[in-house]
């Protein structure tokens, strides 16, 4: 505790001596000691710079704060679907795109119910039953084997390999087939037109593995 005398003050005090009284007193180690640390200024100059990143990009948004939230939020949630759209989740999904879903028709059945389909104006089921009848007709030929799960890429890959003068044709026929049966895509008079001719031209090729016969 400091004491002093009423008589060691001076009565009138110029401003350099009370500039000097104030450097002295200040100059007391107990001061020097009740400065926060470096520790705990670079985190007051951290949380001061958050801060002000936080407000200015908050008023650049509507809602403010909760507004960045909500961006940050629908910009996760966008990944996430893109990569279930092409991941592992999206490669899983398509591997349960059979082509038969129930009892097989023959190929010539297949084949009517798209024609009257296509001329009802209903692309829909002429695109299906018309890939069906591409896929039933291998078949029937023992081209592929009677196998139920068979996916339209498979079937196309399988039967791409021993008529490969179609192979292209057969992959985009089972491109088509997928994009309408499970991709939520409208048929077309195109398309249907596509897998028709994709369906005589199966018929008229030769797999390799009779070519010299």
């Amino acid at each position: 505790m400091v004491t002093f005398r009423l008589t060691d003050v001076p009565v009138d005090i110029d401003r350099d001596t009370a500039r000097r009284a104030a450097a002295e007193e200040l100059s007391d180690p107990k001061y020097r000691d009740a400065k926060p640390g470096f520790l705990q200024q670079a985190a007051q100059w951290l949380g001061e710079q958050l801060e002000k990143l936080l407000n200015s990009l908050s008023s650049g948004f509507p809602g403010g704060i909760f507004g960045v939230l909500l961006i940050l939020v629908l910009l996760i949630v966008l990944v996430v679907v893109i990569r279930l759209r092409t991941g592992q989740v999206a490669r899983a999904a398509r591997a349960g795109r059979v082509v038969f879903g129930g009892t097989r028709r023959s190929a010539a059945d297949y084949r009517r119910s798209a024609a009257e389909a296509a001329a009802a104006g209903r692309f829909d089921d002429a695109v299906r039953d018309r890939f069906r009848a591409v896929v039933r007709a291998l078949e029937e030929r023992a081209l592929l084997d009677v196998r139920s799960g068979r996916t339209a890429d498979e079937a196309a890959a399988e039967a791409g390999v021993l008529l490969p003068g179609v192979a292209d044709q057969l992959r985009q026929g089972a491109r088509l087939f997928d994009d309408v049966h499970y991709g939520g895509r409208e048929g077309t008079e195109a398309a249907y037109q596509a897998l028709t001719e994709l369906d005589e031209r199966c018929r008229r090729e030769r797999p390799v593995a009779m070519a010299g016969s």
